[in-house]
């Protein structure tokens, strides 16, 4: 019954149970693997572990039942057996406070389920925000040869012979419902035309900027970020990726082959060339961590600064993920790129990155939605990374994104310390604000309680919203969803909960805020900020911290934004 004897172990032969006999365990594994009804022969076959991250919870993958199937189909046409498992799922809109807090979560699971489990290779199965991250931390940290498929965006509804896409015009109608130019009965019409099919969101937010990073790390199947969830190309992708993952558990190319420092930095450029989510930056630098590779803030701003936004997308530009695809996708992206991409990169297929480039078929791009690099959308990147006493270790700033009249600013705080206090504020009529002032969010970073969630986007005042303001500079240690557009600065490190200096600003500071300069800073004299410190510090020890669970250890061991949110122990190296 061993076949070690005679080849190295493979499919159901790997990872056996710990029973003190190999023999018996392999004898005991196959007698219960009959039990689901399979052939003897078939249980001698390449075990191909499918990651199927479904939930009723999720509705960007409510479409996974019918792609797992495709996938299956791929797997046993290539001569492998496919098992499907379930994983953590992360649907965005579903989870309390915020999915972030539950992505390492996930990747711990797709780890361990990985490492446990007898199979050759792995298709991760993913889409939404935090799911495409976690999937790949957990694959990079057990090293198993995996290939990714993506559940693909949505498409876009219709509304009064307008296009809708979730969840950039859900915020837009949103915005015009506090300002009282949207009624009650009409945002109730446009909350069922938004998300109008399974998928991931219409426009390039963090879920489809993940998919495209991915696709540009070589971890997925050429040309397959950006297919409409609902589209047939979609089935077909799911099938070739079954196909291709059995070919990839007899090459053996493991994740560390794929994602290295070169790679990474085409994903980078990838992601300031989209115009894509201030979120990527996050998980970007989680994946990375997870081999072991370091991404500074600085070396952001290195390749921003010469990689210009060449995707005209909601919310930078104008058009939707349905239209990307159908422009060129990311294999006219990364032709417009080429010369500034290591090329040498190997992929999933075996290819390099220059060869998979080079092997593209169909030379057609749409110039209205993918510009070149001579007529970019903009000359820089989407991104810019922000440094000074208000945030030493650094912020994040989608410039692609904002307002250019506010790129120098100096202005008045106005300051919220928590997200209870924006809740109970914002809207009071008695709130002392301007347009000319800067709304500033405390307590909303990692460890702060809240998980670090999307409440970057801080609404406009009610009574600025209704007179006309549209944009304003907000400043916290939050996120924001890549959906969003506004000048906004996110993930200011060291967080407010961690006695970073976000936590001492109070009403009526100065700060003064420089794209141009990449600088953040509060105009307060440092004397001053020491005895704010004092007085905070006394009072932080008086918090009550999380005393069991996931919350916990989350507490304990998340890190700062700077170094992804990832947890200390996770991260190659421990640190």
């Amino acid at each position: 019954m061993d076949d070690s004897k005679n080849k190295p172990p493979h499919g159901l032969s790997t990872r056996l149970v710990s029973y003190g006999d190999r023999a018996f365990s392999l004898y005991m594994r196959r007698s219960f693997a009959s039990s689901m009804g399979y052939l003897p022969a078939t249980l001698s076959k390449p075990v191909i572990g499918i990651a199927n991250s479904v939930s009723g919870f999720n509705n960007c993958h409510r479409h996974f039942p019918e792609l797992l199937e495709a996938v299956k189909r791929g797997v046993l046409q290539a001569g492998g057996l496919p098992i499907d498992f379930p994983t953590v799922s992360l649907g965005e809109a579903f989870l309390n406070p915020t999915s972030l807090m539950f992505r390492n979560l996930m990747a711990m699971d797709v780890e361990e389920m990985v490492r446990a489990q007898p199979m050759d290779a792995v298709v991760l199965m993913g889409g939404c925000d935090k799911t495409v991250p976690a999937q790949l931390m957990g694959a990079i940290s057990a090293n198993m040869p995996a290939i990714y498929l993506v559940g693909g965006p949505m498409m876009t509804g219709r509304h009064k012979g307008e296009r809708l896409g979730a969840c950039t015009d859900c915020r837009r109608f949103w915005a015009s419902y506090r300002a009282g130019k949207v009624s009650a009965e009409e945002i109730e019409v446009v909350e069922g035309r938004l998300a109008t099919t399974a998928g991931t969101c219409a426009v390039m937010g963090t879920a489809s900027t993940m998919a495209c990073i991915t696709e540009t790390l070589g971890m997925m199947l050429p040309g397959t970020a950006a297919i409409p969830a609902v589209h047939a190309d979609r089935l077909r992708a799911a099938e070739a990726t079954g196909i291709e993952a059995v070919r990839l558990s007899q090459s053996k190319i493991t994740p560390d082959k794929i994602i290295t420092r070169k790679s990474v930095e085409n994903a980078i450029r990838c992601l300031m060339a989209l115009g894509g989510s201030t979120n990527a930056v996050i998980h970007l630098t989680a994946v990375a961590g997870r081999a072991g590779i370091d991404i500074p803030l600085p070396w952001l701003n290195e390749i921003s600064d010469t990689t210009p936004v060449l995707v005209n997308l909601k919310p930078t530009g104008s058009h939707y993920m349905e239209d990307f695809n159908a422009a060129g996708g990311m294999s006219a992206v990364l032709h417009e790129l080429k010369p500034l991409l290591h090329l040498d990169c190997l992929t999933v297929t075996g290819q390099t990155l220059g060869e998979r480039i080079d092997a593209d078929t169909d030379p057609y791009v749409d110039r209205t939605v993918i510009r070149s690099m001579a007529e970019p959308v903009e000359p820089l990147g989407g991104l810019v990374s922000l440094f000074g006493t208000l945030a030493p270790q650094g912020a994040i700033f989608k410039r692609s994104a904002a307002d250019k009249t506010l790129f120098e600013t100096e202005g008045r705080a106005v300051v919220f310390s928590s997200l209870d206090d924006l809740a109970a504020r914002i809207d009071d009529d008695s709130l002392d604000v301007n347009a000319n002032d800067i709304l500033v969010l405390q307590n909303a970073g990692p460890i702060s309680g809240t998980g670090m969630p999307e409440a970057g986007y801080l609404p406009i005042p009610g009574k600025l919203a209704r007179a006309g303001v549209k944009d304003m500079v907000r400043i916290s240690d939050a996120r924001m969803s890549g959906t969003a557009f506004g000048s906004i600065v996110l993930h200011v490190t060291p967080e407010a909960a961690a006695g970073g200096p976000l936590a001492l600003v109070r009403n009526g500071d100065r700060i003064r805020l420089s794209i141009k300069d990449k600088k953040l800073d509060l105009l307060v004299d440092p004397a001053e900020l020491a005895k704010r410190k004092a007085v905070w510090e006394k009072e932080a020890a008086k918090k009550v911290q999380p005393t069991r669970g996931y919350q916990q250890l989350y507490q304990q061991h998340v890190l700062q934004a700077d170094k992804g949110c990832d947890f200390d122990f996770l991260r190659a190296g421990g640190k």
